[in-house]
């Protein structure tokens, strides 16, 4: 604002405020047109312009155009996400004669951390976890410039001023030397380093050392659950997954998230057993260049670095599993002694951890599968206005909500809730959300069941506040999540297919089809109900759900034979005599007993493990084939619900998994269509709504949408918000906008 101003000759001033940035301009007529103009077409890379007021002020005779101080007040905005270090940066970390060269904490006004730093709004560098920092003269230079990239870059600094490394051994104590060589030479020993990042510590080792890669598998108690992996470029991971135009733009972006790739014939040993694809990513921060810096030599130059290279590193989150990302250096040290062999840190705290984000890159349309390290926390602007709401999520993958107005604001990815660390987590964000937002919930929302450590949460918020609580149906919320990011208000056709949630008949629901007209729901069908054998062992032990199958058909007597678990003739007993065996219209238990009844998983060693290898060899099953499947297997009854046995019958015959998983989507595809369809003959709706964890499986979410945009039906899904449980919140919140918009109507 500032330069394009004095570009034009402007006078007046601008500063940050709570409402956005605020500007004062005096000049001609024609040079405030052009400056309105060039706002939006010269605005920076992180910049984001939601909307432009512009009111006539009486002039001030003002001289010249100056940055004032910033201004307090109600908040309209929100924090800044967090961005991957950028190309001018880049080409300064590895100058030699740039006094910034091989710094592991460079950045500038269009890149480097943001939220992850921010203690208040607005944004200034003594509201963040820079303030301990004070500018060498150098740097101060640069902020002060108007003309230089780092005019006002909060987190600005250098090797003088700003933050350093530091390497402490297994034991946590510090090591004299280089920090990066420390660490290189762990990682090139085949031993597992934690190192400190943007929004929390990652633990890193070798991809191509399958000895590493079991270690670290061994050490983090995660069996098969894939790894993601970091290449220097796209020129790197070509070699491993295959990329188009539109991968490599996704992997280039300022958030640079993980991002899933169909594999190449190279995937090393270990990283993504079972599957067709896996998650890689690019370089984001500084000192993961200097990292694969070392590791390819120390080349000279910048050549190298648009030059394929061989390392591949394994980055996930450091933590034990099912805890939360550690931030904090000690912590650090003492939470993973055991797993990490050696800790790479650096003295600029964390405020806030954000896991990276991860991007399903599938399917053309790139939806999210978690939102976390630069996309949070991103404004999503309601159809409408709305008290002031706190919404709490759900009990898995677990975000926020606080909304103001019509912007909601949603939390990164939390975790899930049966985790005490996790729950403890939910509990400081939101008080840092509303702190930092400047929000007082006028009414607080959260699901249905009432025993979620969320749900209690919100009661006691709710009390402690003398503020309404709304409990609200988990489906419902699947439905309404899309709605608000899509902006749709009109009645729609919610097909919500996911794991469980509570109905108000106090029964478990999974796979619904509900019309939704705003706040009120109506169920119209579900999936055929399935036998839980054990309760919620089932949702770990695909092989109960597949027993219960066999039993619903008549073939319970294959459940001992057919499976070789300890528990088999007990669950064949208790399926015989309906002891607990609650009743679930879930599909995810519907994929989990098809992926068990094909052979293809057992056992969940982490949810839809059992989900995802029944996608992956669909997916290799269509890579090689293509599936003419005319026999429509899925029948209605009367009710017009869709009858899967004769389905589950071949299945349970056919001796071909892929086939039989490839068979499984084609069906369900057409069944679920026809069924949408059906209702919306008879609703005369036909605005249809996905919704629920199942449409991560891109078969699934694409066939879904192709058939049923043939039939002339308006199809959305979720693109803003992952579409399993991590939007719940927006949902949730969503639902209390229009409850209290219709309440404020009666009276």
């Amino acid at each position: 604002m500032y330069n394009l101003a004095r570009r034009l000759g402007l006078n007046g001033t601008v500063a940050n405020s709570a409402a956005g940035v605020e500007i004062f301009a005096e000049g001609s007529a024609s040079d405030l047109v052009l400056f309105r103009q060039l706002l939006e077409q010269e605005q920076p890379p992180m910049s984001l312009i939601d909307t432009v007021k512009v009111k006539p002020a009486d002039p001030q005779q003002m001289s010249g155009f100056s940055i004032i101080s910033s201004r307090h007040g109600a908040l309209q905005v929100g924090a800044t996400p967090d961005a991957a270090v950028c190309p001018d940066c880049l080409l300064e970390l590895f100058d030699p004669g740039d006094r910034r060269y091989l710094y592991p904490f460079i950045n500038c006004t269009n890149c480097g951390p943001r939220y992850s730093i921010i203690r208040a709004l607005p944004y200034d560098r003594h509201q963040t976890t820079m303030s301990g920092f004070t500018l060498c003269s150098a740097c101060d230079r640069e902020y002060s410039d108007s003309s230089d990239r780092r005019f006002h870059a909060q987190p600005n600094a250098c090797a003088e001023c700003g933050p350093g490394l530091s390497f402490a051994d297994v034991a946590g104590e510090a090591r004299e030397g280089d920090p990066l060589t420390a660490a290189v030479e762990l990682i090139q020993q085949g031993m597992i380093v934690a190192v400190k990042g943007i929004g929390g510590f990652h633990l890193l080792c070798d991809a191509r050392n399958p000895a590493a890669v079991a270690r670290l598998r061994l050490r983090k108690n995660r069996p098969v659950k894939p790894f993601a992996m970091m290449g220097l470029n796209t020129q790197s991971l070509a070699s491993i997954v295959l990329l188009n135009e539109a991968r490599e733009q996704r992997l280039q972006s300022q958030d640079a998230p993980v991002l899933l790739c169909p594999a190449n014939n190279g995937i090393p040993e270990g990283i993504a057993p079972g599957l067709a694809w896996c998650g890689v990513m690019l370089p984001h921060t500084p000192l993961h260049y200097l990292l694969l810096h070392r590791l390819c030599g120390s080349p000279a130059g910048i050549r190298w670095l648009n030059q394929p290279q061989p390392p591949l590193l394994v980055m996930t989150s450091a933590n034990r599993s099912g805890n939360p990302l550690v931030t904090d250096n000690q912590l650090a040290i003492t939470g993973l002694q055991g797993i990490a062999d050696g800790f790479l840190l650096h003295n600029r705290d964390i405020r806030i951890r954000c896991d990276d984000s991860v991007v399903n890159g599938l399917s053309d349309t790139m939806p999210l599968i978690r939102r976390g390290r630069g996309l949070a926390p991103q404004v999503i602007r309601l159809p409408q206005s709305g008290p002031s709401t706190l919404a709490v999520g759900a009990f898995f993958k677990n975000t926020l909500c606080v909304t103001l107005g019509d912007r909601a604001y949603v939390s990164q990815y939390i975790g899930d809730l049966d985790n005490p660390d996790c729950c403890q987590s939910l509990v400081e964000m939101a008080g840092h959300l509303t702190a930092l937002l400047g929000i007082e919930p006028e009414q607080v929302v959260c699901d249905l069941h009432p025993d979620f450590y969320s749900s209690r949460f919100a009661r006691d918020y709710a009390q402690q506040n003398a503020i309404p609580l709304y409990p609200v149906q988990h489906h419902h919320a699947h439905i309404a999540s899309v709605m608000a990011e899509q902006g749709i208000t009109e009645p729609v056709l919610g097909l919500a297919l996911d794991g469980l949630g509570l109905g108000p008949d106090s029964q478990l629901w999974g796979g619904e089809l509900l019309l939704v007209e705003g706040h009120q729901y109506r169920r119209l069908s579900h999936l055929p109900l399935l036998a839980l054998p054990g309760g919620d062992r089932a949702a770990s032990e695909p092989w109960r759900s597949a027993a219960a199958v066999l039993h619903r058909l008549g073939r319970t007597d294959e459940i001992a034979s057919r499976f070789r678990q300890p528990a088999a003739n007990t669950v064949q007993q208790m399926l015989q005599q309906n002891f607990n065996c609650p009743h679930t219209s879930s599909s995810g238990r519907l994929f989990d007993a098809v992926a068990s009844l094909l052979g293809i998983c057992h056992i969940n060693s982490f949810e839809a493990d059992a989900a995802m290898q029944l996608e992956a060899s669909a997916y290799r099953y269509l890579q090689r084939h293509s599936l003419r499947d005319e026999n429509r297997m899925i029948d209605f009854s009367e009710s017009g619900q869709p009858v899967l046995d004769r389905l589950l019958n071949w299945i349970a015959e056919t001796g071909d998994p892929e086939l039989g998983a490839a068979r499984f989507h084609h069906q369900l595809i057409d069944g679920l269509s026809r069924w949408v369809i059906g209702q919306s003959q008879t609703t005369k709706v036909k605005i249809v709504v996905l919704g629920g964890g199942c449409f991560l499986n891109q078969l699934l979410l694409q066939g879904v949408t192709e058939t049923l945009r043939v039939a002339g039906m308006t199809v959305y899904s979720a693109s803003e918000l992952p579409c399993n449980d991590a939007g719940i919140s927006l949902g949730q919140a969503q639902i209390a906008h229009w409850l209290a918009m219709q309440n404020k109507n009666d009276k």
